[in-house]
């Protein structure tokens, strides 16, 4: 195959890719508060939280009107099911003369997998400030991860093999490179561009959504960066256990934006980590927070 062909092959895949993303977020409606979501591999044997997370969100948005989402606080509860539909029960809340609340439980096979609450406020002007972006490489001048990607898996066990072999809807480009099969201790803070594989609607809900969607990204790995370990080793036991957002302007998805995270604590068995998401311009959208799980499991005897 030339290497038109094969350019133009690869782009046909991203188009394919972030058109199935985009279907995933558009939810059946099956009554006023109830909603229908399908799920996708990502190669895991599980759900991926953030797309709980950007379809729970969908769901609350589809009961607001004239409203933009400013904050939302979520738990994950059980592992989700990727074979079954997920039922999004929304509960208006409250709907107030600026702000309005949502609480959405995400049902599998007749349990709750998540709980999230939004809140959603008019529009409005007030004061602003924000912190300055890091300085950082761009991301022209940064390797597509999933080129590194491919050029590693023929090396990794078959779980790892296939949960990297699987295209993203979304481009990551990491500042800092690192060996994931020689983990080092390094300081819990990484920066991440990322943007989607091609143009998406103008429609700035969906942009929302799906900023709570990628934003489960690379979060609470950072918490893991101090302690020389590696989930390619099978050790470390690492999911989701809750998930803050605030936004605090619009963003483009088919766009760079920079995420800086940042992980200040580990105990218990957990992590706490924080992120930050600028526009190329410098702007700051949003803000994160996520505590996971980290559990380490102890080294098995050798036989003998």
């Amino acid at each position: 195959m030339s290497s038109n062909s094969k350019e133009t092959a690869s782009r046909q895949r991203d188009s394919e890719v972030l058109a199935d993303l985009l279907q995933l977020m558009c939810l059946e409606r099956l009554e006023e508060n109830l909603f229908r979501g399908e799920s996708r591999d990502i190669g895991s044997n599980r759900v991926f939280g953030g797309q709980v997370l950007g379809q729970a969100l969908s769901a609350a948005t589809r009961t607001v009107a004239e409203r933009v989402v400013h904050s939302l606080h979520a738990y994950f509860l059980r592992a989700g099911d990727m074979e079954a539909p997920i039922v999004y029960e929304v509960d208006r809340s409250r709907d107030g003369r600026s702000f309005t609340s949502r609480r959405v439980v995400a049902i599998q096979h007749g349990r709750p997998i998540l709980n999230l609450a939004a809140s959603f406020q008019r529009v409005e002007q007030g004061l602003e400030h924000q912190v300055d972006m890091p300085d950082v490489p761009l991301p022209e001048e940064l390797p597509d991860s999933r080129h590194y990607n491919r050029e590693i898996v023929s090396k990794m066990p078959e779980k790892m093999r296939r949960y990297l072999s699987i295209q993203r809807p979304f481009e990551f480009r990491h500042v800092e490179q690192r060996d994931l099969f020689k983990p080092q201790k390094y300081s819990p803070r990484q920066h991440v561009w990322f943007r989607a594989l091609g143009s998406l609607p103008d429609q700035p809900e969906l942009h929302r959504n799906l900023l709570a969607y990628v934003s489960d990204y690379n979060l609470i790995g950072t918490a893991v960066l101090p302690h020389g370990v590696s989930y390619l080793h099978g050790k470390l036991q690492m999911a989701s256990l809750d998930h803050a957002m605030w936004f605090h302007r619009e963003a483009r998805l088919d766009q760079w934006l920079l995420y800086v995270l940042d992980s200040p604590s580990a105990s218990g068995a957990r992590g706490l980590a924080r992120g930050q998401v600028f526009t190329r311009a410098g702007t700051l959208v949003a803000s994160t927070a996520q505590e996971g799980l980290m559990r380490l499991w102890p080294e098995r005897p050798a036989d003998g």
